[in-house]
């Protein structure tokens, strides 16, 4: 198995994964899925930058072969701009979820839903039989 297959494998497993939580209805799945697309667009500018192992990143005079530092340089912009952009998207989220009560991408609640907390606030308590005034 050669290495190139082994880094674009990697980079479709993450495109896959990430577009198919990306597609999901609840926000912190979509929050991962723009996440591990941004991991493997980072993967991507690596692979697509032609690393090199043993060279100098800066050139000289006296180096006739040298690696590329753009792609650091960019994977390292992307870094911080995925960062941003992730907190952004986790406050909006936060604030939908606040707002709305539900953390669906589309706000539509399901009230038989356990992970949206709301199951027990619309369930109907019977009473208790010790607790009943005769």
């Amino acid at each position: 198995m050669s290495y190139e297959f082994l880094v674009a494998s990697a980079i479709g497993v993450l495109v896959a994964a990430g577009v198919f939580l990306a597609l999901r209805a609840r926000t912190f799945q979509v929050v991962l899925g723009l996440t591990l697309i941004s991991y493997a667009v980072n993967l991507f500018l690596f692979a697509s930058g032609r690393l090199v192992i043993g060279r100098p990143p800066i050139w000289d005079k006296a180096v006739s072969n040298y690696a590329d530092p753009l792609p650091q340089a960019l994977v390292l912009t992307a870094i911080v701009i995925t960062f941003g952009m992730t907190a952004f998207v986790v406050i909006l989220a936060l604030r939908g979820f606040l707002e709305s009560g539900s953390d669906h991408v589309d706000g539509d609640t399901v009230p038989c839903d356990p992970q949206d907390g709301m199951a027990a606030k619309n369930a109907t308590v019977a009473p208790d039989v010790e607790d009943a005034q005769p």
